[in-house]
C-alpha cells in the first residue's frame, strides 16, 4: 500500500462513527545497522493522544554483520520513551545510571523532562537472534517537561483475558487493568493477540482518538484490513472497534485524550519554541545539561547532533497546523 486510505462507517453504524484512516509508514535507518517502519508522526496526522513518535522494526535477524540494535548515546527532552519488544534483547544505558535489558512483555519507560542521554544496544551476538519490537514517544504537557529526568523497569504488566483475546496492558487503563507506568496525561498503549479467526470489538473511551498498528500478521479493525507497516487511525468519538484476526495476528492499540499543545518537534526533541531546541542541540554539543552515559563503546560513541536547518522551527499542532 502507498497511498492514505479511507474506510467510512458500514451501512448501519453510527452517524457519528468517524472513517478509518490507513496512513503508510515510511523506512528510516537508525544508527549503522536498524531500518526502522516509521509510523508517526506523518504529514496527514502528527499525534495520537500525547504520542507523537512510533517506530516499528523488524522481524530481523541479529548476525556478526548486522548487529541488531545499535544506537549510541543520544538526548533527549520533553518526551518519554516506550520500549517494547515481539522478539529480542535491547541493552538500556543511561545518564542517571540506568542498566537494564528489556525483553519481550517487558517495558521500558524513560522520562526525558528537562535532559537525559542513553544509548539502545542489541546484545553481543548469539544472546538473540531475533529483533522486533516497537519504541515510541510520549510527549510531556507544561506541567511535567521540565522536570528531573527518570527511568522505570517493570518486569510484567497486567493482562486481560476476554474469550480469546489477550491485552496486554503497556500503558494506562484498558479492560480494567491498569499499568504500573508513570504517565503525564490521559493514554493508553495496549498489545493485543487473537487467535486465527478470532473476533471481538474493542471497547473505546469515546473522549480518545486511537490508532492501530499490526505487528505481526494481518487484521481486519473497524472495516479496514491492516498488515505491518502502516497505521490504522479511528479518530476521536468511537466507543467500540471490530477486530477479526488472520493466524499470527498481533496489534498494537494507542490511544488518548487529544493534546492540545502546540509543539516543536526536531532531531531527538520536544520542546515549544525554537530557541528551546537550539539551545537543547547546542547543551548536546557543549557536554552540558544531558550527563554522561556508561556505554561500551567509550565516551567518544556519543551521536552528534545534525545541524539546525537554515529556517526558523515552527510549532505545529496535532494535525500538523503551524502555530501563528
Amino acid at each position: 500500500m502507498t497511498d492514505t486510505a479511507v474506510y467510512r462507517a458500514a451501512p448501519g453504524s453510527p452517524a457519528e462513527e468517524p472513517a478509518s484512516v490507513l496512513l503508510p509508514g515510511h523506512d528510516v535507518p537508525l544508527g549503522r545497522y536498524t531500518t526502522v517502519r516509521r509510523l508517526l508522526p506523518q504529514r496527514a496526522r502528527r499525534m495520537v493522544g500525547a504520542w507523537c513518535f512510533v517506530d516499528q522494526f523488524g522481524p530481523d535477524e541479529v548476525t556478526e554483520r548486522s548487529h541488531g540494535m545499535q544506537v549510541p548515546p543520544h538526548p533527549h527532552t520533553g518526551l518519554q520513551t516506550v520500549s517494547w519488544l515481539v522478539e529480542g534483547e535491547i541493552v538500556h544505558r543511561d545518564s542517571v545510571g540506568s542498566l537494564q535489558t528489556v525483553r519481550p512483555g517487558q517495558l521500558n519507560l524513560m522520562t526525558a523532562g528537562r535532559g537525559i542521554a542513553h544509548s539502545e544496544r542489541s546484545p553481543e551476538h548469539g544472546a538473540t537472534a531475533v529483533m522486533h519490537g516497537l519504541q515510541l514517544w510520549i510527549a510531556l504537557p507544561d506541567g511535567a517537561r521540565d522536570g528531573p529526568p527518570a527511568f522505570e523497569h517493570h518486569a510484567t504488566v497486567p493482562a486481560v483475558a476476554d474469550g480469546g483475546l489477550t491485552a496486554r496492558v503497556v500503558v494506562g487503563e484498558f479492560g480494567g487493568a491498569r499499568s504500573p507506568a508513570t504517565v503525564h496525561s490521559p493514554l493508553v498503549g495496549v498489545e493485543l493477540s487473537l487467535p486465527a479467526g478470532g473476533r471481538t470489538a474493542l471497547d473505546l473511551d469515546p473522549d480518545f482518538e486511537y490508532a492501530a498498528l499490526a505487528m505481526s500478521g494481518v487484521a481486519e479493525v473497524a472495516g479496514a484490513e491492516l498488515e505491518p507497516g502502516v497505521l490504522l487511525y479511528l479518530g476521536l468519538g468511537r466507543t467500540s472497534a471490530p477486530v477479526r484476526s488472520a493466524p499470527g495476528c498481533r496489534l498494537f492499540l494507542l490511544g488518548g485524550a487529544p493534546f492540545e499543545e502546540s509543539l516543536v518537534m526536531w532531531w531527538n526533541f520536544v520542546g515549544r519554541t525554537h530557541e528551546e531546541i537550539a539551545g537543547a542541540r547546542e547543551d548536546w554539543a557543549a557536554g552540558r545539561r544531558f550527563g554522561a552515559v556508561d556505554d561500551p563503546a567509550g565516551p567518544d560513541a556519543r551521536l552528534p547532533a545534525p545541524a539546525l536547518p537554515t529556517s526558523r522551527l515552527k510549532a505545529r499542532d496535532r494535525q500538523g497546523t503551524t502555530r501563528a
